[in-house]
């Protein structure tokens, strides 16, 4: 259904207007990771972010980054190799850990996220490099993989952890998704197949007219409608 007149300089202009001039709104655009980059990012990197997200959906972000480096020494500085074949019993002893969030479930999904790192390190090299060689304009396709081979990543978690990592995509925020149902370009569920494919016809046409990267793309459009 997306409507490929839509012009982006409308959301563009509106930016700048509620965010100080364009300067201002520019100065806030998130940094986008060039691939070269993402191929080096280490799998326990990746394990880290994943759990992070994880852990702050639903929950105050602050609390989670104020006791992170709790967490890293908890997880043992998370490399993938050792989680994804983690005995019970250390799963059951971090539920009583005083350094971290004792989420026995959000806890659970650090050997299954390690597992799909490995499997994904075992054909491309690395989670990184898996990274690297896929289209942001494939990210619809890129957020089901995820959903289907790791453990609670579903919803907005995976593109927030995509965003930390510096690849380059979308994030379906309140703000963004009200900006698309404002202008009829999506009308499906955003956390739904039809949805994603939807915001993602929307951002491709974009980028094809603007050249800008699809994550300030998603920033612009989210300061076009919220504060």
């Amino acid at each position: 259904m997306t409507d490929l007149t839509t012009d982006f300089s409308q959301f563009y202009e509106r930016a700048c207007q509620r965010k100080g001039g364009e300067n201002a709104m520019l100065s806030r655009m998130p940094k986008v990771t060039p691939a070269s980059e993402l191929k080096q990012l280490d799998d326990r990197v990746i394990l880290s972010t994943i759990t992070r997200c994880i852990f702050r959906a639903g929950f105050v972000w602050r609390i989670i980054e104020a006791k992170w480096p709790g967490f890293e020494e908890a997880f043992k500085g998370f490399v993938p190799l050792y989680w994804q074949q983690v005995p019970p019993e250390v799963l059951e002893a971090l539920s009583k850990d005083e350094r971290i969030v004792r989420n026995q479930q959000k806890i659970n999904t650090v050997p299954a996220n390690a597992r799909m790192i490995v499997e994904v390190a075992e054909e491309y090299g690395s989670f990184g490099q898996f990274l690297a060689q896929w289209p942001s304009s494939q990210q619809a396709e890129l957020l089901h993989y995820l959903k289907k081979n790791g453990s609670r990543l579903g919803g907005v978690t995976p593109q927030y952890v995509l965003r930390e990592l510096g690849w380059d995509g979308f994030i379906l925020s309140n703000d963004v998704i009200t900006a698309l149902t404002n202008y009829k370009l999506i009308d499906a569920s955003p956390t739904s197949q039809k949805g994603l494919k939807q915001a993602q016809s929307a951002f491709n046409h974009w980028h094809q007219q603007t050249q800008l990267p699809y994550s300030h793309l998603s920033r612009i459009l989210s300061y076009s409608v919220g504060e």
